[in-house]
């Protein structure tokens, strides 16, 4: 019984083992030290209890020296061992343990020595990208600035061109409004003569014809251009040159535009700084590439815009001196076609009249059998909806006799009438609703001859409005002989 009072460390580590202790197993040195306790393996003892102790007596010799002897008294119970009570646990050799913390010791010396290499890394990086970052954004700033000088150098181009260019459009209309006052007024009954032909076209339907008054018009307006010929000419390429001014006028504004729009956004990006409120990402915006020129073609653009103006002022000038010098005088006979013009149009304006009152009589009948029409459709539908409790009746009174045990469903009497009964509702509401479908239809063609009446109508009215109203009321006055023939 050498391991009475051995300690644990002996126990594990001893040459002797116990045949009453288990055997622990061998253990690995690079296990955790919170690794789970019940491990595979190791042999745990549940057969041995300690009153096993109790039944172990010394054997005594004799005094006499001879062989027999006699049992003492039982020893005291052996002591529990702590390696005995722990024997679940596992045990490492104190070698184990200084490898252990040898282990760790180099590892967090090793982790902490690459933790150090890299936060210095990180910082030198962090420094460097800083100051790219900041050149880049430097840079970007003086790009920025640069272009907005040169949107403002076209700029002020753009407006310079185009405010010669409204000047010169200006001169050019007064001198078209100055060959007109010269040339005896003779452009005025031209201008109204063409009016009323214009206004004449806005006729609907049936009313569009080629009727007395159209070619009364039109040979006011032959009658017109044959005397002023030279001067219609003139007008017409001066009305071309206003296009061309209008369009190169237009071609500056949309340039100027742009120009301020681009000028606008670039000062907000100029100004845009990393405190900015509006900055925010915008991912994949680098990849688009939305541009539609570059610097040589940009700058060519607005200088080609400008030369367009520029020759379009010069020939507004050639064409302002060539009106000095074109005058016609006007033809005596504008009075005798400006009277029979019209007389066609109140001939037209009679005849107008009397339809318009004619188609308002029908129109008028009409309304009336609509309305009629249209109580027989409410009384048919109310009979309509009068049938449906009846027929909802019977029909529940047949539903429930159904419901009748054995031989009490019998076919009798009430059972035939309740059927005759569903059926004759059924003939008369289908009898109804045929009658109120031709109501209907009915109904329809009247106010299809309705809306055609009323057409025509608006027709008849929107003539009289053209012929008597706008027509006429243009054609009130008219120029002197003095003015027709140049000398006011």
């Amino acid at each position: 019984m050498e391991f009475l009072g051995a300690t644990q460390t002996a126990t594990y580590c001893g040459p002797k083992k116990s045949c009453l202790l288990p055997e622990v197993a061998p253990t690995s040195i690079s296990q955790d030290s919170y690794q789970s306790y019940y491990l595979p393996g190791y042999r745990y003892l549940s057969s041995w209890r300690p009153s096993l102790f109790y039944k172990v007596s010394s054997f005594r010799p004799n005094d006499d020296g001879q062989g027999g002897g006699h049992l003492s008294a039982p020893l005291r119970p052996p002591t529990i061992l702590p390696s005995m009570r722990t024997s679940l646990y596992a045990r490492y050799s104190p070698h184990d343990w200084f490898n252990a913390n040898q282990v760790q010791f180099r590892g967090s010396e090793a982790y902490r020595h690459w933790a150090g290499r890299l936060n210095a890394d990180s910082v030198r990086l962090m420094q460097d990208k800083e100051q790219l970052t900041r050149q880049q954004q430097e840079d970007s700033g003086k790009n920025l600035g640069q272009r907005m000088a040169d949107i403002d150098f076209w700029r002020s181009e753009l407006q310079y061109e185009l405010e010669r260019l409204l000047t010169e459009t200006r001169a050019l209309d007064t001198a078209k409004r100055r060959l007109e006052c010269a040339a005896d007024e003779a452009q005025g009954p031209l201008q109204v003569a063409l009016e009323c032909l214009y206004c004449r076209e806005k006729r609907m339907g049936i009313d569009l014809v080629h009727d007395d008054v159209e070619k009364n018009l039109i040979q006011e307006v032959d009658l017109i251009r044959t005397c002023q010929e030279k001067m219609r000419k003139l007008a017409e390429r001066i009305d071309q040159q206003l296009n061309i001014n209008r369009d190169a006028q237009h071609a500056l504004e949309r340039d100027l535009g742009d120009k301020n729009s681009a000028h606008f956004i670039d000062e907000k990006c100029y100004n845009l700084r990393n405190t900015s409120d509006s900055i925010n990402y915008y991912h994949g915006v680098e990849k688009i590439d939305g541009t539609v020129s570059v610097p040589e073609t940009w700058a060519k653009f607005s200088d080609d815009n400008i030369r367009y103006s520029q020759n379009a002022r010069s020939n507004s000038t050639i064409l302002r001196d060539e009106t000095e010098h074109t005058l016609e005088r006007a033809s005596e006979d504008m009075w005798q076609q400006y009277t029979d013009t019209n007389l066609a149009f109140n001939r037209r304006i009679s005849e107008v009249a009397e339809a318009k009152n004619k188609l308002q009589a029908q129109l008028a009948k009409t309304l009336q059998e609509i309305f009629q029409t249209e109580n027989t459709i409410m009384l048919l539908e109310r009979a309509i909806m009068a049938k449906e409790c009846p027929l909802k009746v019977v029909q529940t009174r047949l539903e429930a006799r159904t419901w009748r045990p054995n031989m009490e469903l019998c076919r009798d009497v009430p059972q035939f009438k309740l059927v005759n009964e569903v059926f004759t509702i059924d003939d008369t509401l289908q009898t109804l609703k045929l009658r109120l479908r031709e109501a209907q239809d009915t109904l329809q063609l009247l106010i299809l001859n309705k809306a055609r009446l009323e057409h025509d109508l608006l027709v008849k009215a929107n003539s009289l409005f053209i012929d008597k109203e706008k027509c006429m009321g243009m054609r009130k006055t008219f120029p002197s002989t003095p003015r027709l023939v140049g000398y006011t």
